[in-house]
């Protein structure tokens, strides 16, 4: 099985995470692994209407902006957001990956009118 290998999120600039995001099929990528009941995902879990190259492509893209972390487990290779070691790099952001695209509540809509 293949061998992945993981970037330090110290050497990881934010615009490079900001283009592994600019993707929706990878921000989809992103919620399900960070909504998984165990952490993590075998990437054809993810339920995207892909080919299988190009959900491969989308994984690694992740791994090398250092958000995924991917080992194998027999024959499946599973993924997971390395959530911990983000939040102390780019505080929050995963948190705004959740939140983004969601309806905002009536007060801050009436607010956004009123501005």
């Amino acid at each position: 099985m293949k061998a992945y290998t993981h970037p330090s999120l110290s050497d990881v600039p934010l615009a490079l995470v900001m283009q592994a995001l600019s993707d929706p099929c990878r921000i989809a990528i992103v919620r399900a692994l960070l909504s998984a009941p165990a952490g993590e995902l075998a990437c054809n879990a993810v339920p995207l209407k892909i080919s299988k190259a190009t959900r491969s492509h989308h994984f690694t893209v992740l791994r090398e902006a250092g958000l995924a972390f991917t080992r194998t487990d027999g024959t499946k290779c599973m993924t997971s957001i390395r959530r911990p070691e983000f939040e102390d790099r780019f505080p929050g952001l995963l948190d705004l990956i959740l939140q983004a695209d969601k309806p905002a509540s009536a007060g801050r809509r009436k607010a956004a009118a009123l501005s």
